[in-house]
């Protein structure tokens, strides 16, 4: 049950920076928008060893960390670009869908188990996903495509975290916004040493607030996650922890006055019952 909970921070938390990053990415160039939530998300992390360091790093935790960092970065960097370029709800769907799908198959290939009740939980949340996400419209290859970036990349995320453990704190997660932000700085940096821009669009006045509120809201939903795969199993936590896409679609319903579709109101209702209904099992 607290595996269950922790899964649901995590899911609240990465759908609120989602939606956060995404209203500032209307505002400022993607780059700027994912360079700075991944910054602030890295500097959140480490103010939290002085409370959740654990027993200390040790090699095969921080490596673990250090691949969920690659995830980071670049599913990050996919999906607020396919959010810049192409269909939100296309990019949301298939991302969504493969961060549940790829650590539900690693987690029973990895010898989690299910009870029936559990494995119907899990059927309805990836259903739940799809609903949520899908706003309607066709596949567009590129928002596909960066959709399937982002959901590989949060899905190595997922497996890594729960790979690195509990015993060594936050370190894992710490290490990986390290390294998240090592991987994006070429693509920052590479166009100014050729003395360019990273885009032609320029930070909006005050556009530092929207991005390190996401930073703090992503470096909340990795340790969530993290301290959940402690308590539980990856198949489970990162199944409830995949409903994010839920929570951006609420938000922008209240925040932005946006209309929902049917499937959209049913996905909510049934991502709702799954959570339920994994906890429970």
């Amino acid at each position: 049950m607290i595996g269950a909970l922790l899964g649901l921070v995590a899911a609240l938390a990465y759908g609120s920076s989602d939606f956060v990053a995404g209203v500032a990415g209307r505002r400022s160039p993607v780059l700027y928008v994912t360079a700075v939530t991944l910054v602030v998300g890295f500097v959140f992390g480490a103010v939290t060893l002085m409370f959740a360091h654990g027993s200390g790093p040790a090699c095969a935790p921080l490596l673990w960390g250090a691949i969920s960092g690659v995830g980071s970065a670049l599913g990050t960097l996919a999906l607020y670009q396919g959010f810049a370029v192409g269909s939100m709800s296309v990019v949301a769907t298939v991302s969504g869908v493969l961060t549940v799908a790829i650590p539900a198959v690693v987690g029973v290939a990895i010898g989690n188990r299910l009870s029936p009740l559990g494995v119907a939980g899990v059927i309805a949340a990836i259903v739940a996903v799809a609903l949520v996400s899908w706003a309607g419209g066709g596949l567009r290859a590129g928002g596909a495509l960066y959709g399937v970036g982002a959901g590989a990349g949060f899905a190595l995320l997922f497996i890594a975290l729960e790979r690195a453990g509990t015993a060594a704190g936050v370190w894992p997660v710490v290490t990986g916004q390290l390294v998240a932000c090592l991987v994006i700085a070429p693509f920052l940096l590479v166009p100014l040493w050729r003395g360019g821009t990273p885009s032609a669009r320029t930070p909006a006045r005050g556009s530092l607030r929207l991005p390190a509120l996401a930073g703090v809201l992503a470096a909340v939903a990795a340790i969530a996650y993290s301290a959940g795969t402690g308590e539980g199993e990856l198949v489970v936590i990162a199944v409830i922890t995949s409903m994010y896409p839920a929570v951006t679609v609420l938000l922008a319903r209240i925040v932005l006055k946006e209309r929902w579709s049917r499937l959209q109101s049913t996905g909510l209702v049934l991502s709702a019952a799954s959570v339920a209904v994994i906890a429970l099992s």
